[in-house]
């Protein structure tokens, strides 16, 4: 159990988008997923499977349908992004709050719940921001990257909160129409999120958040930055 303390309990919709996962996934799911439910009793999970080719199967559906009376999987053939699939996620969701997140639960509870606490005490929209023992365990490669798309939301896109790609954010319902104006189907869209969020003036906080131990991250290409070139253009224009 987190030591994080809920103090009430609106509806949360928690979304996760999936693409060719690790072969455990739906039991990860169902061990963290499990805990978030019993710390905030009102929820219920959206997962969107983004074209899987590997590793996704109706056993694995059959698992979290029998634990979860609340649970909707949204699946498609063709992978089309992350963005794409969060934003078919976060159009189903009904909760007063939504918290997206990946299918592993890479952070920890206390971080997940702590996003939640943030949105219950007046936050429109509330981003993770990585700890330093959190960027340090990532794989240099994608410290790198990370490092690089920091100095380029600061000094270019002009955004208000530099680490936009840390996998945890939540928001509200005036957060929520937001989100949903975004157009950005690769790993951009987090920053075109934050640029509308900020343009919009809602309440936009961030939360120090940690990556959970014997979490590992893929290497990352840093040619992917520049491949991204005329999304960052779009994000500029905004």
């Amino acid at each position: 159990m987190s030591s994080v303390r809920i103090l009430n309990h609106p509806h949360l919709t928690v979304v996760l988008p999936c693409y060719n996962p690790s072969p455990e996934w739906a039991q990860e799911v169902l061990k963290h997923y499990s805990v978030i439910e019993s710390e905030i009793y009102d929820v219920d999970l959206i997962i969107v499977n983004d074209g899987s080719t590997i590793n996704y199967s109706l056993d694995d559906f059959r698992l979290l349908y029998d634990m979860f009376s609340d649970i909707e999987i949204i699946s498609y053939a063709e992978n089309k992004g992350k963005g794409h699939a969060l934003r078919m996620g976060v159009q189903k969701a009904v909760g007063d709050y939504v918290i997206y997140t990946d299918v592993d639960f890479p952070y920890t509870h206390t971080s997940f719940l702590q996003i939640y606490n943030t949105l219950n005490t007046g936050a429109d929209v509330a981003i993770g921001v990585r700890d330093d023992n959190s960027m340090s365990a990532i794989p240099a490669s994608r410290k790198i990257q990370s490092r690089m798309l920091q100095w380029i939301n600061k000094n270019i896109l002009g955004l208000p909160v530099n680490d936009t790609q840390c996998g945890l954010k939540g928001f509200n319902q005036k957060g929520r129409e937001v989100f949903l104006k975004t157009t950005i189907n690769t790993f951009l869209f987090d920053a075109e999120f934050i640029k509308l969020a900020h343009r919009k003036h809602l309440n936009i906080q961030t939360v120090v958040v940690t990556l959970r131990a014997g979490i590992k991250l893929p290497e990352a290409k840093i040619k992917t930055i520049w491949g991204e070139l005329k999304n960052m253009f779009t994000i500029f224009k905004l």
